[in-house]
């Protein structure tokens, strides 16, 4: 195996889901400048999520409706020949 392949900064780190406030505690070795206060007590590094699996549609159940027939009658009324 190659040696110093693999990082070897893994330390706990919080990620959270910025759009319905759910946190995390895992290990990771990813760059945060951002740190919080976590429920044990100690103070661990921040990544912020846009989406994670309890916001994601997929997962959560709730699909957003997306109005393709609007579209397409906005789209020709505004390039329509005059």
């Amino acid at each position: 195996m190659k040696k110093d392949l693999h990082p070897s900064s893994y330390r706990f780190v919080v990620f959270k889901d910025m759009s319905n406030d759910y946190a995390f505690l895992t290990k990771s070795c990813v760059d945060t400048k951002e740190t919080i206060k976590w429920e044990d007590g100690n103070e661990y590094p921040l990544y912020k999520l846009e989406i994670s699996h309890t916001s994601h549609p997929f997962y959560t159940g709730k699909m957003k409706l997306v109005d393709t027939a609007g579209r397409i009658d906005k789209f020709k009324t505004r390039y329509a020949k005059k």
